[in-house]
């Protein structure tokens, strides 16, 4: 069983989700299943099967959840020794050198991962473009659509 790396932020939001869905979501659909139960004919029951498709789907969140947490290689990012480096969990501030626009990234595990919240992983062309640099470096990212050419304007380990 390989050990993925997450961040404690990271770690914390799937045990939010786990408890949400055994604890609040699980009930609420046995409710719903139950009152479909009730109304008759289970082949025609529309309800019936949409609840119990609901359930298929966050039972098997669940696992997938409980996989994740138990191949959890958790890194707090705060304990290590800060340095200019960009590493697994640091957040990098990058200036674009083609139109001078400023990026910032978070390097983390594949579940985490979310671009829309600027959350990279960390093997993701753009995690591995970075992984190793330190501030101040120039590198250049293969992207899907080409190159992009970024100057390293600051490392932070938050």
């Amino acid at each position: 069983m390989e050990k993925e790396p997450i961040t404690v932020t990271g770690l914390e939001k799937l045990k939010e989700e786990i408890n949400y869905l055994k604890n609040i979501k699980r009930p609420e659909i046995v409710q719903a299943i139950a009152e479909a139960r009730a109304h008759g004919d289970l082949k025609e029951n529309a309800e019936y099967h949409a609840a119990r498709e609901q359930q298929s789907l966050m039972e098997s969140r669940v696992i997938e959840i409980n996989d994740i947490i138990a191949r959890a290689n958790v890194i707090d990012i705060s304990k290590i020794e800060k340095s200019d480096k960009v590493i697994f969990g640091s957040t990098v501030t990058l200036i674009d050198l083609e139109n001078e626009e400023t990026k910032q990234f978070k390097l983390v595990g594949k579940d985490e991962a979310n671009i829309k919240k600027n959350l990279v992983f960390f093997k993701s062309p753009i995690g591995k473009g970075l992984i190793g640099k330190k501030k101040g470096e120039l590198v250049t990212i293969k992207i899907p659509s080409g190159e992009k050419s970024f100057e390293i304007k600051s490392v932070k380990y938050i």
